[in-house]
């Protein structure tokens, strides 16, 4: 079934964002600002322009998700007949270079996972060059170059990334997505790890701030968090969504981009 706009969360770094569908599949990311060309955009389209699907690779009896208390990290559980584990989204605040950050939790028994990564440049025009690095994969596409950093054993096939692979009760499995300029040099990888622990101490911080403390807090604060995220940290400019291309109406010509501000 396909998913609906509604079926998207919402994670970023107050300079771009993604969403990420209930099914573990990043369907839009502009790099490295909210008005860049997609690198993700199948949720115009199709998969072929361009996603990240992380997901169990057996079936689903049933997902849960949810925000990390007063923070815009996204925690989704899956529950197999084989065990329980949670995919980690999020995208640190940024330092240099943007970084997104998706973990693998083992939370129960065994599950066996999928990943699958398809880089399309531009709104799904570009298929980027790939070469393989000592601990991932790198794709090139003009002026724009993503890593891919994990210790998952990557295949590049049909102009596609793939892996499986198998979580097992306390066990994680992390995977980095760098962007940087093409003729510049790879930035360090950090640790996913770290950088979630800092990201939620970042957020936490921040929601510290808020002065309400009536009857609807969490709701007021999810609300000021989602505002803080479509907000370009650089200039305090707000966009209306991280989206373009996107009708007011089924069938109807008024198609905007929300980026614009």
């Amino acid at each position: 079934m396909p998913l609906r706009i509604e079926d998207f969360a919402l994670i970023g770094d107050c300079e771009t964002a993604a969403l990420v569908g209930r099914d573990g599949s990043m369907d839009w990311l502009c790099l490295p600002r909210f008005d860049s060309g997609a690198c993700f955009a199948a949720l115009l389209g199709s998969p072929e322009h361009g996603r990240w699907l992380l997901a169990p690779d057996e079936e689903v009896h049933t997902s849960r998700r949810r925000y990390r208390d007063n923070t815009l990290i996204l925690e989704t559980e899956h529950e197999t007949a084989g065990g329980t584990v949670t995919v980690v989204d999020c995208m640190p605040v940024r330092t240099r270079a943007p970084d997104l950050v998706r973990v693998v939790e083992g939370k129960r028994g065994q599950v066996r996972m999928k990943l699958e990564l398809l880089i399309r440049f531009d709104y799904g025009s570009i298929v980027p060059w790939v070469h393989r690095l000592d601990c991932g994969l790198a794709a090139i596409g003009g002026p724009d170059r993503l890593l891919l950093r994990t210790a998952v054993p990557i295949r590049n096939e049909n102009f596609r990334m793939s892996a499986e692979f198998t979580v097992s009760a306390g066990e994680r499995v992390g995977f980095t997505l760098t962007w940087h300029p093409s003729y510049e040099e790879a930035p360090p990888l950090a640790d996913t790890g770290q950088a979630i622990a800092e990201t939620e101490r970042w957020w936490k911080q921040w929601a510290d701030r808020c002065t309400y403390h009536g009857p609807w807090r969490e709701a007021v604060l999810r609300s000021l968090m989602t505002l803080k995220a479509l907000t370009y940290a650089p200039t305090g400019g707000i966009v209306a969504a991280p989206t373009t291309s996107l009708p007011e109406q089924l069938g109807g010509v008024r198609n905007w981009d929300y980026r614009f501000c």
